[in-house]
């Protein structure tokens, strides 16, 4: 990872990732989640979708509850109890005014001043000439993320939000993209890997579902092994940071 990134702010008290799967936070991300949260922030949790359809050997009717059940075990493990699934369809969420209207009613609801989303990027790297296709889902989150940051301080966008008791929330101050190509920001998590690790681990039938080797925490450690010296510490997680305008 070329230069160096700065430290993500930490002086607010709540934050909010929302993502398309469940297991999305959990390479990586989940490790700065604990970090946060046993300082005391809170945090929640958005599934788009339940990952229905992300295991190959069981029928999205099944794969759907299995999953929800590992992410939500997965985010008690790094310090998370408020873990919301909106229903979209896995593999063929829609981008649009349905998906920012049920974002929208999320922030709404938890009133975050930090959100956190996959990066929405065509494609995106694991090393120097390495371009991997950016799933359809992940784009299409991540877009509605950025636009539901601003929906929600706008009571004339969404108005029916107001006669289901969502007040407007114009607290938002920064979007933190995981997985930007080009990351201008970390969390230190050298002291926060173990939750992190474990938080992945917890998603057995998903991982059990990929039919290859792969280790939980040697792909943790390896990634934050990447991003830490460029924040001068052992390990790191990148992130991009998107600042609201007029904040």
């Amino acid at each position: 990872m070329n230069g160096q990134l700065q430290a993500v702010p930490e002086d607010w008290s709540r934050a909010m990732a929302i993502v398309a799967h469940p297991d999305d936070l959990e390479y990586g991300a989940a490790s700065a989640i604990a970090r946060w949260t046993r300082a005391g922030r809170s945090v929640a949790y958005v599934m788009v979708t339940d990952g229905e359809s992300g295991i190959d050997g069981l029928h999205p009717l099944e794969a759907g509850p299995v999953r929800q059940k590992e992410q939500v075990a997965s985010a008690a493990l790094v310090g998370v109890g408020d873990v919301a699934f909106l229903g979209h369809h896995d593999g063929v969420v829609e981008g649009g005014l349905d998906l920012r209207r049920d974002i929208t009613r999320e922030v709404r609801r938890f009133r975050p001043e930090v959100l956190v989303t996959a990066t929405f990027e065509l494609t995106y790297g694991m090393g120097p000439g390495q371009h991997i296709l950016n799933q359809a889902d992940h784009r299409a989150v991540g877009v509605a993320v950025l636009d539901a940051a601003r929906d929600v301080g706008n009571r004339w966008i969404f108005p029916e939000l107001l006669d289901e008791g969502y007040a407007p929330w114009d607290g938002v101050r920064h979007v933190y993209v995981m997985g930007a190509n080009e990351p201008t920001h970390a969390v230190d998590v050298t002291d926060a890997l173990e939750p992190g690790v474990a938080s992945l681990r917890a998603h057995e039938a998903y991982l059990r579902g990929l039919g290859r080797d792969f280790d939980p925490e040697t792909f943790v450690r390896g990634m934050t092994a990447m991003a830490g010296p460029a924040l001068g510490v052992p390990h790191a997680v990148a992130f991009g940071q998107i600042q609201l305008q007029g904040v």
